[in-house]
């Protein structure tokens, strides 16, 4: 997959861009504050439907506009697509190839990219919640579906909360009630632990993998999935059982707490370093070794699934790397697109086949 153009209008500090891309390394370059990572951000909004910031849509208005556009042109398998999203006033317009979607779900899927920014580098110590997200993002790349079972699950989780609520406080809701949320959960859960049971053990076979080459060797990286079931379970029917089970054994408990306590929306991934818990005895430099692995193994997972690799973004992490890391992943390039933003493009110095001058929310192709 590649990227050809992105436009943008009334995005962030954009008033008007329109940028295009070659295979290879496409550096964005300038001062902090310019417009670097808005561009990254705009792009990345195709893979994930919202922003990685985590911010509400209306917040990417330009200041004093009533709304924006963004538009992406890219290439999968010799095929040219189409992507647009709109925003004016409460009416949003999505669409592919000039047709409208109905759903954000619909189009998350089609553009596949795997991003690489600075709070990533926390992904290791910090809490289970930074890895699901992790997670949620990466598996629904490569299962479109993914993001509408977990959405209605959460759904059915906060119906299934409102009613442990009232039968801790008194109210009259029957235990069948709750039984049959238990049961819609259970169904959800089950195809939730499928795809990230599988997902999982790619990401832990890829990752480890380029974790030994950037080691040269001298680290092993495990990755394993730590749920309230037993993992490494088939039969999605036995899957959905176990669960059923779970909330039927600590429904007392669950009362008292007045919210689920069991179920993926508590899920984590255990990694380990040479058998150690990376949580607690990883280096800095170990830390930053396992979030690249994941990264780069986010795009060979995603390349194994379709058939190609997905575009590279990496916002303002390359100075965070080494020298060693950081040649290891420009050295990678060679069968990829990265767009790499950077206000150091010295480090980059032979790698690029693009750059484009960053200023004030305008982008000027340079060659330097």
């Amino acid at each position: 997959m590649k990227l050809k153009r992105f436009c943008a209008k009334d995005f962030r500090n954009i008033e008007a861009c329109d940028i295009e891309f070659s295979d290879g390394v496409n550096l964005l370059y300038g001062k902090n504050a310019q417009g670097k990572t808005n561009a990254v951000e705009g792009i990345y909004v195709f893979s994930r439907g919202k922003s990685f910031r985590g911010r509400e849509d209306s917040e990417l208005i330009r200041f004093g506009c009533e709304g924006f556009r963004i538009y992406i042109e890219y290439e999968e398998k010799d095929r040219k697509n189409s992507l647009e999203y709109c925003l004016y006033g409460k009416e949003r317009q999505r669409k592919k190839n000039g047709y409208r979607l109905n759903k954000v779900t619909e189009m998350i899927g089609s553009f596949k990219s795997v991003l690489f920014y600075p709070d990533d580098l926390r992904l290791v110590k910090g809490g289970p919640e930074e890895r699901r997200n992790f997670l949620n993002v990466a598996i629904s790349q490569s299962y479109p579906s993914y993001m509408k079972i977990y959405s209605d699950y959460k759904k059915a989780l906060e119906n299934r909360n409102c009613v442990l609520k009232f039968i801790g406080k008194g109210f009259p809701v029957s235990r069948e009630e709750l039984d049959s949320w238990s049961e819609i959960m259970a169904e959800y859960a089950s195809h939730i632990y499928l795809m990230r049971e599988e997902y999982i053990e790619l990401l832990s076979y890829y990752s480890s993998k380029i974790m030994n080459e950037i080691s040269a060797g001298k680290e092993n990286l495990s990755v394993s999935h730590e749920c309230d079931i037993e993992v490494g379970l088939k039969d999605r029917l036995a899957i959905k059982e176990a669960y059923i089970n779970r909330f039927n054994k600590e429904r007392d408990r669950e009362i008292s707490a007045g919210v689920t306590l069991f179920g993926p929306h508590r899920d984590d991934i255990l990694i380990k370093i040479n058998d150690r818990d990376a949580r607690l005895y990883a280096s800095q430099g170990q830390q930053r070794s396992v979030v690249l692995s994941f990264k780069l193994a986010e795009g060979e997972v995603i390349k194994e699934m379709s058939g190609e690799y997905p575009v590279f973004l990496f916002d303002d992490v390359l100075s965070e790397l080494d020298d060693t890391r950081r040649r290891y992943v420009l050295e990678g390039a060679k069968d990829k697109q990265f767009i790499i933003t950077s206000c150091e493009p010295e480090e980059l110095l032979g790698y690029t086949s693009n750059e484009i001058d960053v200023f004030g929310g305008k982008y000027v192709s340079s060659h330097r």
